[in-house]
Parts: C-alpha cells; structure tokens; sequence
C-alpha cells in the first residue's frame, strides 16, 4: 500500500467547517468567562453524559491539575497506575500530592483493585484510576474500597469518551471525571478538557473551578472583578467549543465503527495477548503485545502502517524513577504496541493491517 495508514486520524465534515467559518468571522474565538458556544457545550455535554455538571478546559492536563484541586491532597498520597500519560501524575505533584503508582490487571491494563487495597495507608487520600484504552475499570470494587477506607475517587477518563460502565456513561459516575480532547481522541478538538461533576455540592464545585480555569477571577461586572485566590488560564477557546458539538453529534455512531473494527481484530489478528472485546469499551486505543516490538514496528512502518508505543511506564521516567518493580505495567511497557482503529479506515485497510500483523506472528 502506498499511502501510509495513519494510528490516528480525525473525522471531520462540513458540520465542523462551517462552525470554525462562523467563529472566525464573529471574532469572538475566546473569553475567560466561558461563555457562547464553551457554556454550550458545557450543556450539551452534560446532557450526554447524564452527570450533574461540567466544566469545559483547555486540556486534560488542566481537567486533572483542577479536579484535585478541590481536594487538599498536600503531603497525601495519590494511588494511580504507572501505566498512563505522564499528566496524571503531574496533576498529582501539582497539588502537592504524593503519586504512589501501582500495578495494571494484565487482561485490561486498568488499575488492579487489589494493587490498590495493598498499597492504602494512613496518609493515602485520593484513588486515581485510568480507563485505559477506553476500557472500563472495576469501578464497583474501587468504589467499595474507597468506601471502606474513606477514599475519594478522580477518575482519568482521557481515554473513555462514550464508553459505559453499568449501562451509564464514563463521566456519570464519580466525583470528578476528567477527560482529554485532542485531534486523536474520539472527541476530537485541536485542543480541550473537561470535568464531569457528580455531586450534592455541585454548584459550589462549579463556582470553585470556573473562577480556577480564569486565574482567580471571580465577581465580575462589567470590566470589575475580584480575585480571592490563584487561579490558571485553563478556559477553553470558542474554535474548540464549535468542533466539540459537532463531534458530539456523531460521536456514538463513530464509537460503533471503533468497536465494529476492534471486534474484527479480536477476532482475525493470531496474537494471544491483546485488548478484550467488550460493548462497554470505547477503543480509543486498540492494543497488542508483541515479544520483539522494535522489529515488528519496523515491519509494519516498512508496510506504511502506523504504530504506537502507550505508554512507557511513569515510574520508569527520570522525574518518577522508583526501584519498587510493578511487574504487569513493566513487561507492558516493552511489548505493548498500539495499531490503527478510527473510523476513516476502510475495509482493505483494516484487512492488510491484519494479514501484516498475522504474517509477522
């Protein structure tokens, strides 16, 4: 094949187009207040989702810096995998907290609930989980250890935008949920972030982070303004806003061909250990291991098919270096490969990236 198969690639349309052209043409791409199409799309996601508010951003990053903002996790301890984007670890430090990384369930690579009830101590505040790929965690068995222990849950939704957990969605569940958009997410937006409130305190948590996403910026009238505490430029700007909604629209039925694609893989690609099919799922990523990686990602690049590695583990990065072995997350790490599911793939595509794959194995 002579064009290359992209890992990722966003599906745009008209819809998209025409909205930028819009926002443009307003000249009003931004305002801290998160008004216009962000307050929309606030709304819009919500509805979606089915969760008591949200709070749109610039990034996932800042969704998780905000999120454990309102929680004072200062010389506490913040369980959370290895096995993720280095952000989730960095909100941790951020706030002052102390990332205490624990070991991935092999099957899933989702946090191990018990990795987790193992590593609680007196100083251990919050649990972190991230739905790996898309896949759901054990939600039910984290949720009653928090519960035993008096735990607060924040969940990494980067990955998981449409993916369900129960018959609800990813988002409706915990205290804070935060997720990530990004040109090769499922949502896709040049750049953006959320957070999903699921709480009886709500508008208070909404007030608190709409005045942090604007640098403290809180009580304004007109040009006046107070500030009562820091805050961050974390607002998200109207271009992000426009494609948001418009990807928001379409976003259960490309989600479908993700799935449809990733059933198909589960059921053609001759590698024994790879990402489970499951409904709940939103395969952001679809994931395989393979013993020889660098070779079999040259193989594949070779043939003009993209790959990825997701993630070398944080614990392993100079800034994070623990002696401690995390066993499932480090073999991981070396043989874990990340190969082409978005919905622009045809069906000759999808076909060749697995007679590639089959070939190799």
């Amino acid at each position: 094949m002579k064009k290359k198969i992209k890992l990722f690639d966003p599906n745009i349309g008209k819809d998209e187009k025409q909205k930028i052209s819009q926002v443009l043409e307003s000249k009003f791409w931004a305002s801290g207040s998160g008004t216009r199409n962000v307050l929309k799309f606030e709304n819009q996601f919500k509805k979606y989702l089915g969760s008591d508010d949200c709070i749109a951003v610039n990034s996932g990053t800042s969704a998780l810096n905000l999120a454990l903002s309102l929680i004072d996790i200062k010389n506490k301890e913040v369980i959370l995998p290895s096995l993720s984007f280095v952000s989730t670890a960095h909100a941790v430090i951020i706030n002052g907290g102390i990332p205490v990384f624990v070991d991935v369930e092999p099957e899933t690579m989702c946090i191990d609930p018990y990795e987790i009830q193992k590593s609680i101590t007196a100083k251990t505040s919050v649990i972190l989980p991230v739905h790996f790929g898309g896949f759901p965690c054990n939600l039910k068995d984290i949720e009653n250890i928090a519960k035993k222990n008096n735990l607060i849950i924040i969940e990494d939704a980067a990955h998981a935008m449409g993916a369900t957990y129960n018959n609800k969605k990813i988002g409706s569940h915990g205290m804070s949920v935060c997720f990530s958009f990004h040109p090769v997410k499922n949502l896709a937006m040049p750049t953006g972030g959320l957070i999903s409130i699921n709480h009886k305190n709500h508008k208070q948590f909404r007030k608190t982070l709409l005045a942090r996403r604007w640098c403290g910026i809180t009580d304004r009238i007109d040009s006046e303004y107070d500030v009562k505490e820091l805050g961050w430029n974390y607002y998200m700007n109207e271009f992000s806003a426009v494609i948001g909604l418009a990807q928001l629209k379409k976003l259960d039925r490309l989600n479908n061909v993700r799935k449809n694609i990733a059933k198909f893989y589960d059921k053609e690609i001759d590698v024994e250990h790879k990402i489970p099919f499951d409904k709940r799922c939103s395969y952001h990523l679809y994931w395989i291991c393979v013993k020889n990686r660098n070779k079999f990602r040259k193989v594949l690049n070779d043939k003009g098919i993209e790959t990825g590695t997701h993630y070398k583990p944080i614990h392993k990065m100079s800034f994070y270096k623990r002696s401690n072995k995390i066993l499932n997350t480090e073999k991981a790490g070396k043989e874990i490969v990340t190969i082409p599911n978005h919905p622009n793939l045809t069906q000759s595509q999808i076909d060749y990236i697995v007679k590639t794959i089959n070939k190799f194995s």
